[in-house]
């Protein structure tokens, strides 16, 4: 039996779109053609099928008998087409890349800068996740992490991308001026930290700066830094926090280190596993951190 020859791929996509509007003034506009140039299609089509597709009045295109099977099979195919397709694009575009960090570090830090990543690299399909558990690199669920930490581990690859230190944050509101006024006002504890040893803690800051009557039992507790910073801008207190996280508050005046003295802090590093250290995307993106934390002052300033 001969093969028919199907009808002219333009044809049968003018009629697809005819047959979803109904209207050969819609197709035409949907498509970006001349109402014209859809006649002349759908009269190809019809020529090259031998029968009409549409019944055509004033008022409405209605598909004919042949047109409802025709109909039923270019949906399909233009569907699948338009399927493989977007298959093809998004294959080529650079896959997604998963940061996980602390949420203290994505919200006081990295957020605030995610338009001039996505302005720096804007290729980049950048996922964020959080939480406090140390995820494992080489099961492929995340590619980097930030992470806090006095040691790089050597099975990794790590880039140390800031050297942090803890100050005393208060509001300007406290009016503090010597470290006698630390006596009354309320002192807040960030319980849980483990790095780095000794903590930062009030207990640590009395026995290096004083005062040595400082009572370092009173005073709330929480276990996020984040909540003691918020508290400290509302003016209820006083906290020991990371520099590197308070480094907006105070560069804006919302929080002031009333006293230079500082304690020591960790490391945050870039860390990914040595197979994908030269990935592109991540290579951009340890070039963008490195640049945006060498604008921070030193330790201690």
């Amino acid at each position: 039996m001969k093969k028919i020859r199907l009808p002219p791929l333009g044809s049968l996509k003018a009629f697809d779109v005819v047959a979803q509007h109904r209207s050969f003034k819609r197709a035409a506009e949907d498509i970006g053609v001349t109402a014209t140039a859809i006649s002349h299609q759908i009269r190809v089509l019809e020529e090259s099928l031998g029968t009409a597709v549409f019944e055509r009045s004033a008022r409405e295109v209605r598909l004919t008998a042949a047109g409802k099977i025709l109909c039923h099979a270019t949906r399909q195919a233009f569907a699948g087409l338009q399927a493989a397709v977007e298959e093809i694009h998004h294959a080529a575009l650079p896959a997604a890349l998963t940061l996980t960090t602390t949420s203290n570090f994505l919200t006081h830090w990295l957020v605030p800068r995610l338009a001039d990543l996505k302005a720096a690299a804007p290729e980049m399909d950048l996922r964020l996740h959080t939480g406090i558990e140390l995820v494992d690199l080489t099961r492929n669920t995340v590619d980097v992490a930030i992470r806090y930490s006095e040691s790089v581990d050597e099975n990794l690859d790590s880039t140390r991308l800031y050297h942090d230190t803890f100050v005393l944050v208060a509001s300007p509101a406290l009016a503090l001026k010597t470290k006698e006024d630390l006596k009354a006002v309320t002192l807040f504890h960030v319980e849980n930290r483990h790095i780095p040893y000794p903590s930062p803690d009030w207990e640590n800051w009395k026995k290096h700066v004083g005062p040595a009557q400082l009572n370092t039992d009173s005073g709330l507790r929480f276990t996020d830094e984040t909540h003691a910073i918020q508290a400290a801008i509302a003016g209820q207190g006083v906290a020991i926090v990371s520099s590197l996280l308070a480094h907006d508050f105070i560069e804006k005046g919302i929080l002031i280190t009333p006293f230079p003295q500082y304690l020591p802090g960790a490391n945050y590093y870039l860390v990914t596993t040595k197979e994908k250290a030269l990935r592109e995307d991540i290579v951009t993106l340890r070039r963008w951190l490195l640049d945006k934390m060498s604008a921070f002052p030193p330790a201690g300033v």
